[in-house]
């Protein structure tokens, strides 16, 4: 069964319906609560990794030690070619490990459920191609990707957020959103300038048309970590 490294990044941020969708297409999970002072690998032996979100910056190592080994890890990831999802801080972090920009409290914050538009460059993408033009997703930051890396592709945008998802080589994604949360979890979150009710109900509204969607991407990930898992490259990385 391939297996997937989960790195959590805070006690609030775990892997949610995500890790379900990925459990139901037939991959271990192994999360680890970096958060908690859980020592990261020292080498990357599983088969994806996927980075959560917290509230960091990518650099940020003398608030979250842990980052650093977070880094390094991602890293190798790239370097090896092993699947990888980046998720918020985690797709922060792929843009700069991968020589691109994360500014600081930069822009507009985004909080709720907004329109994502999928750009025309994700119809080749592996994970993006055949989304609907538009898509709901929840958004939870004032951190962002100011620069992609050189090469990266660019597949998705909002008004506020240019950079909402984006590609580096064949088998690592970043996003700024959260696919993995359902709108209950809208409700632990404040950003001043939001009604939290509001943003509650728009992300109750917007849950039936977004899960198909995010559920996808999510097998889609699952079928290319099982296809990695059994290539020749794989075998020689264990």
């Amino acid at each position: 069964m391939p297996d997937v490294l989960i790195i959590q990044n805070s006690r609030s941020g775990g892997p949610g319906r995500l890790g379900d969708w990925l459990a139901e297409s037939g991959l271990r999970l192994d999360v680890v609560p970096a958060h908690e002072g859980a020592a990261l690998p020292q080498r990357l032996e599983h088969d994806a990794l996927i980075m959560l979100g917290g509230g960091y910056l990518p650099g940020d190592d003398h608030r979250a030690p842990w980052l650093a080994d977070a880094r390094r890890l991602m890293g190798q990831a790239l370097a090896d070619e092993v699947p990888l999802f980046g998720i918020c801080l985690g797709g922060q972090m792929l843009a700069e490990v991968a020589g691109g920009e994360v500014t600081g409290d930069t822009g507009l914050p985004e909080n709720g459920s907004l329109p994502v538009t999928i750009r025309a460059e994700a119809a080749e993408d592996p994970l993006f191609h055949g989304l609907p033009p538009v898509v709901p997703a929840i958004e939870h930051h004032k951190d962002a990707v100011t620069r992609l890396p050189d090469g990266a592709v660019h597949l998705a945008e909002t008004e506020r957020c240019p950079y909402q998802a984006f590609r580096v080589g064949e088998r690592a994604w970043g996003v700024q959103f959260h696919p993995e949360v359902l709108p209950e979890r809208v409700r632990q979150w404040r950003a001043d300038g939001f009604d939290p009710e509001e943003v509650y109900a728009q992300a109750v509204a917007d849950e039936p048309v977004s899960t198909p969607v995010w559920r996808r991407v999510a097998g889609r990930f699952a079928a290319l970590t099982a296809g990695a898992a059994s290539s020749p490259a794989s075998a020689g990385r264990a």
